[in-house]
């Protein structure tokens, strides 16, 4: 079924049917809307955007951020192992110690954008 007919197929009376359909053509698929929300869910934790905010500063490892989070080890872990998984950030390897960033400007952006909205 196309979006139109979804459209349609509702038993509301739509008012604007131009609009509606304009919208409807220009929005993502429903699963582009779940990951979106994952990816925001991400954001949820405070202790991942402190990780993530320390992370603008400086590339650093586990340990170091741990202490400055005032967390362990494994608890850092955790949380990178899942901002890794989103694409939040990135890491690599200096011998024995992995150093983690940001995996690109657009983590930068939505944290900086966040925070400006906060503090308007």
């Amino acid at each position: 079924m196309t979006k139109e007919e979804e459209i349609l197929k509702c038993s509301d009376e739509v008012i604007h049917k131009d609009i509606v359909e304009m919208v409807c053509s220009s929005m993502e698929s429903k699963e582009k809307y779940i990951e979106l929300s994952a990816l925001y869910k991400l954001f949820a934790d405070p202790t991942r955007i402190r990780i993530l905010c320390a992370l603008q500063k400086h590339e650093m490892c586990v340990c170091d951020i741990g202490v400055l989070m005032g967390v362990t080890k494994s608890a850092v872990s955790h949380q990178l192992r899942q901002l890794k998984a989103a694409n939040l950030v990135k890491f690599r390897r200096d011998g024995q110690i992995v150093y983690y960033s940001l995996a690109d400007e657009h983590v930068n952006d939505i944290i900086k954008i966040g925070l400006e909205h906060l503090n308007e």
